[in-house]
């Protein structure tokens, strides 16, 4: 009998560390297959990029999930990987080769590009769905919008997978089917006062934030911002003039994302909501997961962590 989940944070080609986790939970290899005598896993995407073992997580977060001891949603990375392998009937691919996208996606590509099961990987991304609905538990990669997953569900018939259809319409800037899983697969966005700018991560001046969006009480851009505390000093403290929530009320069910490089010691954003990425591809940084058991407001003594195990880029996995 099933007890409750362990929901997983971005693992980003680190199996050992994920290894580490799944052992600290209690899961052990069986027949192949990591698995809990009474758990399951539930997976928040963003398997691959960015570190040494691309096909040692694939070998196991697929199976998990092939054989029921793990659900899982696409991440941002996913979504980038199928629009970087699909050409575009006029030429080109949905996301551009560019010297950026390539550095990016660089360590999948060195471990997957021109192998046999390549593409095969690519449509099984596809595959996994853009959210889960699970009655008392919600989960995401970035960010619950009800309204773009209204409209995905309404105008494409499935439960959240990339359709050929709806990977066509949400590559094309202007449509909003770009804007919909822009929001729940990298966040709720807005532009930062005119002149303001910050550089990211990897050192990409960014002119927009990804900013707490169900927080009401964030009133300047810096409170708002949702992301690396260090890159917070950046961001600057003027007021905010435009809308910059969604609504999501303290009485709906809890909901777990990705995505956002959180750094410090695991807790909840907010009595419902709770991040699972602490920054595993960084020196430092942590695998997360927070292990639920059916409760409505979340508690930081739930979380569990492991310090990330591996920063080499080559696959020896």
């Amino acid at each position: 009998m099933q007890a409750g989940y362990d929901i997983i944070g971005d693992i980003h080609g680190h199996a050992r560390t994920l290894e580490a986790l799944l052992g600290r939970l209690g899961y052990s290899l069986f027949d192949g297959v990591y698995r809990h005598p009474e758990r399951k896993v539930i997976f928040l995407g963003d398997f691959i990029d960015r570190g040494p073992h691309q096909r040692g997580v694939i070998r196991i977060v697929r199976p998990m999930i092939e054989r029921g001891s793990a659900l899982a949603v696409m991440g941002n990375h996913e979504f980038n990987a199928i629009a970087y392998a699909t050409p575009r009937s006029g030429g080109g691919f949905f996301r551009d080769h560019n010297a950026k996208n390539y550095q990016q996606h660089r360590v999948f590509l060195d471990a997957y590009e021109y192998t046999d099961d390549y593409h095969e990987l690519i449509d099984w991304f596809g595959r996994l769905p853009m959210w889960l609905d699970l009655g008392d538990l919600r989960i995401v990669h970035a960010c619950w919008d009800r309204e773009a997953i209204a409209r995905i569900s309404n105008n494409y018939n499935h439960a959240g997978g990339l359709s050929n259809s709806l990977l066509y319409s949400s590559c094309t800037h202007g449509n909003w089917e770009f804007k919909a899983v822009e929001t729940l697969l990298k966040g709720k966005e807005i532009a930062l006062p005119s002149g303001h700018s910050f550089f990211d991560k990897e050192g990409t001046e960014r002119h927009h934030i990804r900013v707490r969006w169900w927080d009401g009480e964030a009133r300047n851009y810096r409170a708002a911002y949702l992301g690396s505390e260090k890159l917070a000093t950046q961001i600057p403290d003027d007021d905010i003039t435009g809308d910059h929530l969604l609504e999501y009320s303290r009485q709906d069910p809890p909901v777990f994302m990705g995505h956002y490089w959180l750094s410090g010691q695991p807790a909840p954003l907010a009595p419902n909501i709770g991040c699972l990425d602490y920054s595993v591809a960084k020196p430092g940084g942590k695998l997360a997961a927070y292990r639920w058991d059916g409760e409505r407001s979340l508690s930081a003594d739930k979380f569990v962590t492991v310090t990330s195990m591996e920063f080499a880029l080559t696959e020896t996995v």
